[in-house]
């Protein structure tokens, strides 16, 4: 590839995470390229993914700069107002409502498919060159740069390459990196499902020894679960009839919304905390899952990987502005020191409260409920708490 050809960056993986990457690099002027194996499929109203998210402020900000908030807002989305989280044992509850935050909403609740969909729809607008379907099969590192090797058998070459492709990224294989993984033994069981009564714009968690049990509100009226069981409970589970598990769940639930019913198809999926020993390696960084999976108790995935491209961003708008090579090692490494730093610290506290919450040991149910209660009465406690998850700066 000659020099003049070269680009500013290459991020591997269109997901939420990467598609997001390609549209903040762009804008801040940077010849950017985006390979992605499969192109997703188009978002369908009458087809509600699975997989949602509760979406944090900055994370909505930051796809608001980027120009694909609006859109997503125009075509799906639910704020949700508060949150309740209780524990089965008894004891107090904690509480966050928006308006004691002085806020409209804590969050929103939206779907993968749709956030993919409306970023690739920002894509198109930009000039952004997307290679799709294509595959990474080999990675040089150079002095200045990378080169990548393409399964067409094309090669890009790029200032720095940027790994989105997901927990089993094969570009941070490629690059050496390794990963630190540990299983929870556990499955997540999704579905959505009908409640008897409104699910009143609240985010609801109660925590049973088996694992946490979530409802998220959606904008239909619906809400979406997030159930964690065992993997042997979590098979079970997922394969009772629709009547069985109607029951089963609204036991789990405490009745807490009425009977419950499910509207879709139940998908159990395996759960584990996987973490990458470094994040960047030469000219090659690791964002999103491809760096850190997390228990997903908190609902913190997504929005962890969003907030490595937005300090990505801004670091890479810092070096230039000093003139200097936002690419090189050097200037990498602070930003993969404080991201690992920040998502290593969130890993390990939400696999902490799973420990604690998920077993039926006296001492650990003697001291849930009052831990969350204590909590729930301390508004400075429950303000720092959300406004860490939102990513709001105290």
């Amino acid at each position: 590839m000659s020099r003049r050809n070269r680009l500013d960056a290459v991020i591997v993986g269109g997901g939420v995470v990467g598609a997001a990457c390609a549209l903040a690099l762009s804008e801040i002027g940077l010849q950017t390229a985006l390979i992605e194996a499969q192109a997703p499929p188009p978002w369908r109203a009458d087809r509600p993914d699975l997989r949602v998210y509760a979406f944090a402020p900055d994370n909505a900000a930051l796809l608001g700069d980027l120009g694909v908030w609006r859109a997503v807002a125009a075509a799906r989305l639910q704020p949700y107002r508060r949150m309740r989280v209780w524990d089965a044992a008894g004891g107090g509850e904690l509480r966050f409502d928006a308006d004691a935050f002085g806020r409209r909403e804590l969050g929103w609740i939206v779907e993968h498919g749709l956030l993919v969909d409306k970023l690739w729809a920002g894509l198109s607008a930009t000039d952004v060159r997307v290679q799709c379907p294509a595959r990474v099969d080999a990675l040089e590192q150079l002095d200045d740069g990378v080169r990548l090797r393409l399964d067409d058998g094309s090669r890009i070459e790029a200032g720095l390459a940027i790994a989105a492709d997901g927990a089993e990224s094969s570009v941070r294989a490629l690059a050496g990196l390794q990963v630190d993984a540990h299983s929870y033994a556990q499955r997540g069981v999704v579905a959505y499902v009908q409640t008897e009564r409104p699910h009143e714009q609240t985010a609801w968690q109660r925590f049973l020894p088996t694992g946490p049990l979530a409802f998220l509100p959606c904008a239909d009226g619906s809400s979406s679960i997030v159930w964690t069981l065992p993997e042997g409970e979590a098979a079970r589970i997922a394969s009772l009839d629709d009547d069985s598990f109607d029951r089963e769940l609204t036991a789990a639930f405490d009745g807490r919304l009425g009977r419950t019913h499910a509207i879709s198809k139940r998908v159990a999926f395996p759960l584990r905390r996987q973490l990458a020993r470094d994040y960047a390696i030469g000219r090659v960084a690791l964002i999103g899952d491809a760096a850190h999976v997390v228990h997903p108790l908190a609902g913190q995935g997504v929005n962890l990987g969003l907030r490595d491209v937005a300090a990505l961003r801004d670091a890479i708008v810092r070096a230039r502005a000093r003139k200097a090579d936002y690419a090189s090692p050097q200037s990498l490494s602070r930003w993969a020191r404080e991201r690992k730093s920040e998502n290593a610290a969130a890993a390990h506290a939400f696999s902490g409260i799973n420990r604690l919450f998920s077993n039926d040991s006296v001492a650990a149910t003697l001291m849930r409920g009052p831990l969350l209660g204590l909590a729930g009465r301390l508004p400075p406690v429950t303000q720092a708490l959300w406004r860490r998850a939102a990513g709001l700066r105290t």
